[in-house]
């Protein structure tokens, strides 16, 4: 669900969020991480559009890096934010130009998770509410 906090305007998008593995060097094959592709429908306003996204989820690396972790990069490898789910919960920011996007992640159990984006700025007044279910 997307909620515009200033306007009270709600949304929906519905769609499949399908993870599989990249390879070493970030394509898509093996070990290397996962790639996170959602594809579906954003309902706004009455009006219906496709929407997708595609992000990498890589395993931390580098001095300092905790096993465990990940970082969260756009399809094009521009950074996103970092991830630690190892107690079921993680919090993130990430800035966009003026706004900044706050996420918090929760682990409900082996097959659902959620993700809640606060969006705050000159340009953006939003709550984003992402529920996960793993099929079959």
């Amino acid at each position: 669900m997307v909620r515009d906090l200033t306007g009270g305007d709600e949304g929906r998008f519905s769609g499949v969020t399908v993870f599989a593995p990249l390879d070493e060097d970030g394509g898509d094959g093996g070990g290397g991480g996962l790639l996170h592709r959602e594809a579906g429908t954003f309902v706004w306003r009455g009006a219906a559009r496709p929407a997708e996204r595609t992000l990498r989820f890589l395993p931390a690396s580098g001095p300092g890096a905790v096993p465990g972790t990940a970082e969260v990069t756009f399809a094009d490898g521009r950074p996103f934010h970092g991830l630690d789910l190892r107690t079921g919960r993680h919090v993130a920011d990430h800035p966009c130009v003026a706004d900044l996007y706050r996420g918090e992640f929760t682990v409900r159990d082996a097959d659902r998770w959620r993700t809640v984006w606060r969006v705050g700025g000159p340009a953006k007044d939003l709550l984003l509410t992402t529920d996960y279910v793993r099929e079959g």
